[in-house]
């Protein structure tokens, strides 16, 4: 069978494994990526691309928790709304990406992570925890630099909202699972069209990556709300250090 065939079965597969991922943690895309890349795609185009699955995926997970009753809509506009705004910006910057410099900057910020995972683990296993309100002043810029960094690259930010909804805003695991992949589609939804104008998206690579994730987020939501914080704490835990060791040592 030919290579790019193989490859091109591959999509869905690694798609169903990034949305698994993405669900329950984040850094899915660290997947997605190089098999979108592998495929010929070039990085700009890859990256616009990989949004199609992040949709799809999101648009599943969203509505499993929601109808489940472990995500409240109305209470999350204000963490929302200034990540969309810097998912606009964090896009338009994202023409043209250094690689490799981003790369080593999002394995320093899964250490980091890493570090607040290890040093807090009380915060992420608090299954009654109580959502604060919003401090405006902390949560807005936070949220805000979190959407310019979810609009240029999307690889990794999953875990960086899953650390402000837990630690910022006083959410258990679980429930922050539920909030961080509303986010993660609004900022998504808008970001894409900037993708969209400047031709870096492919639509049948796109979908195909499309589908896998969605299936692999339908199981994850299942999973969280079925096995409760503490395993998803120790997913996180696991797919965070797995993530820094990557890209630190150049794959993919």
């Amino acid at each position: 069978m030919n290579h790019n065939v193989l490859l091109l079965a591959a999509v869905p597969i690694a798609g169903f494994v990034a949305g698994f991922i993405n669900t329950l943690a984040g850094t899915g895309s660290l997947i997605t990526l190089p098999v979108l890349i592998l495929l010929g795609l070039p990085a700009t185009v890859a990256n616009g691309t990989n949004r199609l699955g992040v949709l799809m995926q999101n648009i599943v997970a969203v509505a499993t928790f929601r109808n489940r009753g472990a995500l409240d809509v109305t209470g999350s506009w204000k963490l929302v709304l200034p990540a969309v705004v810097g998912s606009v910006l964090g896009a338009r910057l994202a023409v043209d990406i250094d690689q490799q410099t981003m790369r080593n900057v999002i394995g320093v910020f899964m250490l980091v992570m890493l570090a607040i995972l290890m040093l807090k683990p009380e915060r992420w296993i608090a299954e009654h925890a109580s959502p604060r309100a919003p401090r405006l002043s902390v949560e807005v810029p936070l949220f805000f630099a979190i959407g310019v960094y979810g609009g240029f690259l999307q690889a990794g930010v999953g875990i960086f909202l899953l650390a402000a909804l837990v630690l910022g805003a006083g959410f258990n695991l679980v429930g922050a699972n539920a909030v961080k992949n509303l986010i993660v589609l609004a900022v998504t939804v808008v970001a894409i069209p900037v993708f969209v104008l400047h031709d870096q998206v492919q639509w049948t690579l796109g979908l195909l990556l499309g589908a896998g994730q969605a299936a692999g987020a339908w199981f994850a939501a299942r999973v969280a709300l079925k096995r409760g914080a503490g395993f998803v704490r120790m997913f996180v835990i696991v797919t965070v250090l797995l993530s820094a060791i990557a890209l630190f040592s150049g794959y993919g």
